[in-house]
């Protein structure tokens, strides 16, 4: 609760407001200390975008800090960073038009995928130090059932269109990643991650407004920057080689990526990608 309204509440009067602006400054602050890891959250964007098997836009992870008796354990939810340095925009070859940073509107400060210019190459995988993203390799949960059901095959929405699980259909091959729920806010709804979360854990919000919930709580609290996942360091070796990589240190880099997605392990600090989330922890 915060001065008598439920969180939820005060968020959705922020975005209405927010929205009324030309360009709005997103970003998610994440209280773990809030987190139960009920999953709610993961489990709410599965199926508002039909995500296929082994793949999550916004995956859980474990931590355990300290020793017997004095343990304790974190929960730790990982949306995409929406970063301000993206280095997945830096590393797709078919540069401006398939993965880009919204620069404008609605979704400005959102990294954006065009699935029709996107080619598969998996290049932004193993860039991202997050392993926020993966390619969309189709199938469904269902499918040693008898049948697949409807709410499968959606349809679903997604960068303003209509999108269809049947053969291979777009967006299978395509890069796929957390979007901030950009199609729910142009309907003026919040992220599902955030209306899902039973705890009241996940703020989002306009941060160039002071009086923002969202901007009120960091400004109350000390918040830190996830500078990674631990399992995907390497992407950190492609930013420092500016992207400049043979063929086949890229599919080096892309086969670890994907069999290491969506990773275990968090590690907090700064971040040289500047995201758009942070945590308290």
């Amino acid at each position: 609760m915060f001065e008598g309204k439920d969180e939820l509440i005060v968020m959705q009067e922020d975005l209405k407001k927010a929205l009324s602006k030309k360009d709005p400054k997103w970003a998610m602050l994440i209280d773990t200390r809030r987190c139960i890891m009920c999953q709610a959250c993961t489990v709410g964007c599965m199926v508002e975008y039909k995500l296929p098997p082994g793949l999550r836009y916004r995956p859980m992870y474990e931590t355990e800090t300290g020793k017997y008796p004095s343990v304790k354990r974190t929960f730790v939810a990982r949306p995409c960073q929406q970063c301000d340095n993206p280095p997945c925009v830096e590393a797709c070859p078919n540069k401006g038009k398939a993965t880009f940073k919204e620069k404008k509107g609605v979704g400005a400060g959102i990294v954006m995928i065009n699935y029709e210019q996107c080619i598969g190459c998996g290049r932004c995988v193993p860039a991202c130090p997050y392993g926020a993203r993966n390619l969309d390799n189709n199938g469904f949960h269902a499918e040693n059932a008898p049948s697949i059901p409807e709410m499968e095959k959606g349809p679903f929405f997604e960068y303003g269109k209509k999108f269809f699980r049947e053969g291979k259909n777009t967006p299978f091959g395509n890069a796929r990643k957390c979007h901030f729920c950009y199609p729910r806010l142009k309907k003026g709804m919040l992220p599902m991650c955030v209306t899902t979360c039973i705890g009241r854990a996940t703020f989002f919000g306009d941060i160039s407004d002071a009086n923002s919930l969202i901007s009120k709580y960091m400004k109350s609290n000390k918040t830190v920057e996830l500078a990674g996942v631990k399992e995907f360091a390497s992407a950190k070796a492609i930013f420092d080689k500016k992207f400049k990589l043979k063929n086949v240190e890229w599919e080096k880099f892309i086969e670890e990526a994907q069999k290491s997605y969506p990773g275990k392990t968090p590690l907090f600090g700064s971040s040289y990608t500047k995201p758009r989330v942070f945590y308290i922890i």
